[in-house]
């Protein structure tokens, strides 16, 4: 099969049917565009006109395509909602005219985007900093060079202009290899891993759902390295064969993917507490505890991860920063409860 894309732009996609065109147009639209629309979508563009065959605007979907066939799709200018400013407390830690670091809390969202557009760290970052921060972000994402899942707590750090944020992030991107950056985070898991001191190299990409991550295989076409060492602090309920019912462990990574460390401490068999998404399978250990343990952990309903260390270099005085954040009060109240 020959590559049916003539040409590509930013709102334009030119296609030539292929051999494989034969049915309706929707049909083969959804199969070639095979991950970037669904047949909603696809369905929707040609309703609305955005569509031509052979030069004709095309507006029924059902409409048959024949090889050799011409398909221009004609995008519409996206029209999310440009992010303001909302008066959100902010936990600073530091800020001077290059960078803003704080600690953000469980349940703040970092940047707007779909069912978020309102109520974001970015909206109370507007508002805090007014017109200094960064645009390279993007402006959905002014100043924000990493993120945090919604429910994960911990220390942040923003740029406030263009400068800042190119040089935060090349760090970033380095991952500290060449450079004073370090990032780590604790976690309470179930369980208690094998060994104390470990590193877990599994290749992440896409679950099906595309919110979520999984392991794959280095071949898989999504495949992107991933690796996370991890030390067990504090074993919690320990049993006398070595076993323990939860741990305190501290994670840092090497690469930085979405869910890294809530994906890889499940797929070594210790997902974090309250992880809905990659530990719901093992919500009833909870029955294994005190009444007292018990209970905390039934209502502890986020995954149970802080990023309590953040090191990196100054982007104007090359100094290095260091901030450090304690769990935060429900964390600690886990802790406190597995503990007693």
């Amino acid at each position: 099969m020959t590559d049916p894309f003539k040409q590509a732009g930013d709102n334009r996609k030119v296609l030539e049917a292929d051999e494989s065109a034969e049915g309706r147009l929707d049909a083969w639209l959804t199969a070639t565009l095979s991950g970037e629309f669904s047949r909603n979508r696809i369905k929707s563009l040609i309703e609305e006109g955005a569509v031509t065959l052979n030069g004709a605007v095309v507006t029924e979907p059902k409409k048959k395509i024949r090889t050799g066939d011409t398909v221009v799709i004609d995008l519409p200018e996206p029209e999310d909602p440009e992010p303001k400013g909302e008066d959100i407390p902010l936990d600073v830690l530091y800020e001077d005219n290059d960078v803003i670091v704080l600690v953000k809390p469980a349940g703040l969202v970092v940047h707007p985007g779909a069912g978020n557009w309102t109520g974001t760290l970015v909206n109370a970052l507007i508002h805090h900093c007014g017109d200094s921060l960064s645009g390279i972000g993007g402006v959905k994402r002014p100043g924000i060079v990493h993120r945090l899942d919604k429910d994960t707590t911990g220390v942040m750090v923003v740029a406030k202009n263009d400068i800042a944020h190119r040089h935060l992030a090349d760090q970033f991107a380095d991952h500290g290899r060449s450079g004073p950056l370090e990032r780590a985070y604790q976690a309470i898991v179930w369980g208690r891993p094998r060994h104390l001191q470990g590193t877990i190299d599994a290749p992440l990409g896409r679950a099906g759902d595309r919110t979520k991550r999984a392991v794959k295989r280095e071949e898989s076409d999504d495949a992107r390295e991933a690796i996370t060492h991890y030390t067990v602090l504090e074993r919690f309920h320990e049993r006398p064969d070595a076993t323990a019912l939860a741990a305190l462990v501290e994670c840092r990574l090497e690469t930085g993917r979405t869910h890294q460390i809530r994906v890889h401490m499940a797929h070594i068999g210790h997902p974090l507490i309250g992880d809905a998404d990659y530990g719901a399978a093992f919500k009833t250990k909870a029955n294994l505890l005190p009444d007292d343990a018990k209970a905390v952990v039934n209502r502890f309903h986020r995954q149970a991860l802080h990023a309590y260390l953040l090191q990196f270099e100054h982007p104007r005085t090359g100094e290095t920063m260091h901030f450090e954040a304690p769990l935060p009060d429900d964390l600690q109240e886990l802790a406190d409860a597995l503990r007693n």
